[in-house]
């Protein structure tokens, strides 16, 4: 309803500016607020000091957007609160030789869970984001859908999947119907700084991106050398710490074999790391743990759907199971490569996300 209270993450970048300057255009209370995830302290070169999610330039931008505006804008401290969910989870699933997706978990959890709570208690009705994701409310069912956004080249519901009814219902995606050049058009219409400020792809609280160097500094116990492995169990190398490693993974193994190998699998309770040739990446069906179907209960027989493994992937054929409650094994149409541990299976129907989960690992 126009008139109430929207809390607006704004991470300094052009698309939570925009999404900020729509919900003003239909007439919200809008409150703009960037998190501070990271600390304002640590090494003494400014690029090497913070993540881009927070540093003082971004929080600059943030705050000249709301100005803008005609904003309230607030920086929050929500450095332990980050490194107690997200950074743990980031930790805590490459100690156990997975490649884990911490945006995934700060949406349900920090932005759409912490945030959520705090937008209510400033009487807001909800909080937005610059994500590219879209959602409707379901007439007969009363319930919340989540869809792909238009601009599939920039579409990042598979970020989204975790998201409860409640989460959805007070959710706001105000650019998911634009296109990324209508976003950077709408910006520089308004004249807001960030309207050509380039793309971060880094993770938000990785400085420069080198995740294995945070990890370095943070639990240097997985980094410690072990064997590498052959499909055989014969050792062919050695590796420098299983968390240099992902499935798929070619470049950097540092082997002298006659052919080119790949990781298949990272074993940490034998702290190796095990590789064969391409043709082993190929599976066509995974486990998947922690799962969550958007506005629909969990399958009660075989279901069609369109299945990803990662960010990258493009949506293949597949059949979901549900094994448990929580579980699902995903049988796809064709053999998919390098299944991760990890990663976010997410799970469509057309445009429509229908939920998803953690890959657990690939099935025999």
């Amino acid at each position: 309803m126009v008139g109430d209270r929207v809390v607006v993450g704004m991470s300094g970048g052009v698309d939570s500016s925009v999404a900020a300057a729509l919900l003003v255009e239909q007439g919200y209370e809008v409150v703009g607020v960037t998190l501070r995830v990271w600390p304002w302290r640590g090494a003494d070169e400014p690029a090497t000091r913070f993540g881009s999610c927070c540093s003082p330039a971004t929080v600059d931008d943030a705050r000249t957007v709301a100005r803008a505006l005609g904003i309230a804008y607030y920086l929050l401290n929500t450095e332990e609160e980050f490194d107690r969910t997200v950074i743990s989870d980031f930790t805590g699933a490459y100690r156990a030789g997975r490649t884990p997706v911490p945006c995934v978990v700060c949406n349900r959890d920090v932005k759409f869970g912490s945030l959520l709570r705090r937008a209510r208690a400033w009487e807001a009705s909800a909080v937005a984001t610059g994500h590219y994701a879209r959602i409707t409310r379901d007439d007969a069912s009363g319930q919340f859908w989540l869809w792909r956004g238009v601009d599939t080249a920039k579409d990042q519901s598979d970020f989204l999947w975790p998201l409860s009814q409640e989460q959805l219902a007070a959710a706001r995606f105000p650019v998911g119907s634009l296109t990324k050049p209508e976003v950077r058009a709408r910006a520089r219409a308004l004249g807001l700084v960030t309207a050509d400020k380039p793309e971060s792809q880094e993770i938000c609280f990785v400085p420069e991106g080198d995740y294995r160097d945070f990890l370095r500094r943070r639990e240097p116990a997985m980094f410690a050398s072990g064997p590498i492995l052959d499909s055989t169990g014969k050792r062919v190398g050695t590796h420098g710490g299983l968390a240099n490693y992902t499935v798929g993974q070619r470049k950097g193994l540092g082997l002298t074999t006659s052919r080119p190998h790949y990781v298949t699998h990272l074993d940490p309770e034998r702290n190796a790391v095990v590789v064969a040739d391409a043709a082993a990446l190929e599976c066509d069906r995974l486990t998947a743990s922690q799962a969550n179907f958007i506005g629909w209960p969990p399958p009660a027989a075989p279901t069609r759907v369109r299945a990803k493994i990662r960010h990258s992937h493009d949506p293949a054929p597949a059949v979901v199971h549900a094994i448990e409650r929580d579980r699902i094994e995903v049988v796809f149409d064709q053999p998919q490569r390098a299944i991760t541990p990890g990663q976010s299976v997410v799970l469509y129907d057309g445009d429509r996300v229908l939920g998803g989960a953690v890959i657990d690992r690939r099935a025999a």
